[in-house]
């Protein structure tokens, strides 16, 4: 269906933006070529568009209005349109939209002469002698590159030009936008090939842009155009289903009357208004709701003076009808990233019909259709006496701008920048997350800790080894949410990029183009072969006990296992790999007096007890005592059993054997990251402690848990060794076994 066809009126036609009427255009054109306006004099052409500029600008000056408008037509006089209209309507058509919505002069000025370079022989030179350099920069912004220089790579390329300006002019994209509009009107004449290629980039691209820029008035006609071509069948269903509707009573007019009536009670003055939803609207509330009724077709828009009576409004309805609260979102507090400010309800009538209701200020809503074409010249300098000399303030640059931005120069690649800008735009919401330091990132919403490092780390997150999330300790995979607070916790060494890195998995959870650009970057610098996913090599596949040593396994119900001895200049056995351990005497004994002659003594594995714990003793097979502390839960599950204690201390030095080694069991909670093992056994030969044994479990959400049996010449030095593991970089939890046992396993 072509664009030409899908006119909506009379059904669901939004108020705002009117259709331009062709052959008032046509009028104007041809009064235009048949001779110019006498000097200071409007051409008839553009009165129309300079009597609704200054509906919005009284002050406007229109005289650059009428020299821009005669250049453009002389430039294009004798240029067709493929619908057979003169080219001059095309620019005319453009600056009225922008008109329509408050554009400011300079912006109507350059949308006149938007397409003088790029197809008549006016240069940019030109156009900045004769209307400034602000004019030339927008005009120049919406210029496509040429086909011939660029091949197949124009169109991308051109987008990426466009976009680079805007981040410096807002403007620019907003000319872009209303080009766009008025060419999917007449987009009829096209081959529908043609049409459909045109229409996609207008979804995937365009309307994105629309969207976050604020400017709904242009949205959702062309959500409502792209609809009619990409959606003929389903569109067509949809004007059928508005049509049916259109000869029944209307219960939003009657409901619009209720509200009006209340609010004049209350004694506040405010405007009611029935806002028919768009075509693509309407669609999307029957997808979700199955059959819909006459309230669904459309809503309430009440419009107030200011804030407050925004909030007086909300109360008179949440008071007076049946509010439907889950419906209830305050925008205006806490505004979205694209300006828009509202509240939004529901209310149920005296009938039970359910009614939407949005709640704006006058201002609110000229920013809620118009977004940043609302704001005039957003680069117009500060006034004011607390204004710096020359800065100028400038709201348009949100975050998803400048993030597209940043990533944009890291992918020279027209084809990659083309898929990861649909990709980017594809999120149509943003969250807001705040930093430790006090404050705010935007992000998609989506993102995990991984695009939050990189949106505010650049390269420097690939130094990430974890996050705060609210508090708590999370994975670089966890997805935040709006309000989240976030800690980024990263390596000591930053810049040694050779041993902290993104390891490919880091890319599952990337949901940013810059993020996964900056990753895929490091990963190709740094090939598997010598930097595998955290390094491979640190990653065991199992967690068994790194020294081989079989396990003894259950003794009458309970879990112990044989203090592994290792002499000096053993090695624990890793993954197929080896580990010394630290120096040390290795003494087997374990610094414990048995009342059982001649028994074995074993540590038992599930609390490792160090002096001065409290202790006791049990039994079991081969002549053996495993030892306990007094407050491990295996104490009260074999006293339960009947199990008699045996009597167990600490040697002193009376016993003779004051000078024994003690053994503990050590567990290490961290983010997975290269070299962490060898950090840690350097950390834990730096206190004089022995390695005994130790295991890797394999990583699980970039986390990853090592357990170390020690022996330490004197156990009163345990906390300053556990301070000193946790100081490692990565690692943010270390205990003792027996403290959250039934947990870990």
């Amino acid at each position: 269906m072509s664009a030409e066809a899908t006119d909506q009126a009379p059904f669901g036609r939004r108020r705002g933006l009117p259709r331009i009427d062709l052959r008032n255009l046509r009028r104007f054109s041809r009064a235009a070529l048949l001779g110019s306006a006498s000097r200071g004099r409007l051409p008839d052409a553009i009165e129309h568009v300079a009597k609704v500029h200054r509906a919005h600008h009284p002050g406007a000056d229109l005289d650059v209005l009428r020299k821009a408008y005669v250049l453009a037509e002389s430039s294009h006089r004798g240029q067709m349109r493929k619908s057979g209209e003169p080219y001059i309507t095309h620019p005319l058509a453009v600056t009225l939209i922008l008109a329509e919505l408050g554009a400011e002069t300079t912006t109507l000025t350059a949308s006149l002469l938007h397409d003088t370079v790029e197809d008549t022989e006016v240069t940019l030179d030109q156009v900045g002698e004769q209307f400034g350099e602000e004019v030339r920069y927008l005009v120049d912004g919406v210029t496509k590159l040429e086909k011939v220089d660029y091949g197949a790579a124009a169109e991308p390329e051109t987008f990426r030009k466009m976009l680079v300006a805007t981040g410096n002019d807002v403007r620019v994209m907003s000319i872009k936008l209303a080009d766009r509009l008025h060419n999917m009107r007449t987009l009829g004449v096209m081959r529908p090939e043609k049409q459909a290629r045109i229409a996609k980039v207008t979804r995937d691209v365009l309307i994105p842009l629309a969207e976050r820029l604020g400017v709904q008035a242009l949205k959702t006609e062309l959500e409502d155009l792209v609809f009619a071509i990409l959606h003929p069948e389903e569109y067509a269903r949809t004007r059928e289903l508005l049509q049916a509707h259109a000869g029944r009573p209307d219960p939003l007019a009657q409901a619009a009357e209720d509200v009006r009536g209340v609010l004049h009670e209350a004694g506040i003055t405010a405007e009611v208004l029935v806002r028919p939803r768009h075509f693509v609207s309407v669609h999307r509330v029957g997808l979700k709701r199955g059959e819909l009724t006459g309230t669904d077709l459309g809503r309430l828009l009440v419009l107030v003076s200011d804030d407050a009576d925004c909030y007086a409004v909300l109360g008179e309805l949440h008071t007076c009808f049946t509010p439907v609260i889950s419906e209830f979102k305050d925008f205006i507090a806490v505004p979205k990233f694209n300006l828009y400010q509202s509240l939004h309800t529901a209310v149920a009538g005296r009938d039970g019909e359910v009614t939407e209701v949005l709640i704006r200020t006058h201002q609110m809503h000229r920013v809620a259709e118009a977004g940043v074409i609302a704001l005039g010249n957003p680069y117009a300098p500060t006034e004011g006496a607390d204004a710096p000399e020359g800065e100028r303030a400038d709201p348009t640059r949100p975050g998803w701008l400048s993030r597209l931005l940043d990533w944009q120069s890291a992918t020279p690649d027209p084809d990659i920048f083309w898929t990861s800008l649909r990709d980017d735009l594809a999120q149509d919401r943003e969250i807001t997350v705040f930093r430790s330091d006090g404050g705010t990132l935007g992000l998609p919403a989506g993102a995990s800790c991984v695009d939050a490092a990189y949106a505010l780390y650049g390269d420097d997150a690939h130094s990430c080894i974890g996050a705060r999330v609210n508090g708590r300790i999370a994975t670089l995979s966890t997805v935040l949410r709006d309000g989240d607070t976030l800690q980024l916790l990263m390596a000591s060494d930053a810049r040694d990029t050779a041993s902290h890195g993104p390891s490919p998995e880091w890319l599952d959870h990337a949901r940013t183009p810059a993020a996964r650009i900056a990753i895929n970057r490091w990963l190709a610098a740094h090939p598997a072969s010598q930097h595998g996913p955290r390094e491979a090599a640190e990653e065991p596949e199992s967690a068994s006990e790194l020294t081989g040593q079989d396990a003894q396994g259950a003794q009458d119900g309970q879990e112990t296992r044989d203090v592994p001895q290792v002499t000096r200049g053993s090695q624990v056995s890793r993954g197929g790999q080896t580990v010394a351990p630290a120096p040390g005497t290795g003494r087997p004994e374990a610094g414990i007096v048995v009342d059982l002659p001649g028994a074995t003594v074993r540590l038992a594995r599930c609390c490792t007890p160090v002096p001065p714990d409290a202790i006791t003793g049990f039994a079991v097979r081969g002549g053996a005592v495993t030892v306990h502390r007094e407050r491990c839960p295996g104490v009260a599950r074999m006293t339960a059993a009947g199990r008699t204690a045996v009597g167990v201390r600490w040697a002193d030095e009376d016993d003779g054997d004051g000078g024994a080694d003690y053994r503990v069991t050590l567990f290490a909670e961290a983010f997975s990251r290269p070299h962490l093992l060898a950090d840690l056994t350097e950390a834990i030969a730096a206190e004089g402690a022995e390695v005994v044994a130790a295991a890797v479990e394999p990583p699980r959400e970039q986390r990853v848990r090592h357990t170390y049996t020690l022996q330490l010449p004197d156990a009163g030095r345990l906390p300053t060794l556990m301070r000193a593991m946790r100081n490692v970089p990565g690692v943010y939890d270390v205990t003792r076994e027996g403290r959250s046992m039934a947990a870990a396993r």
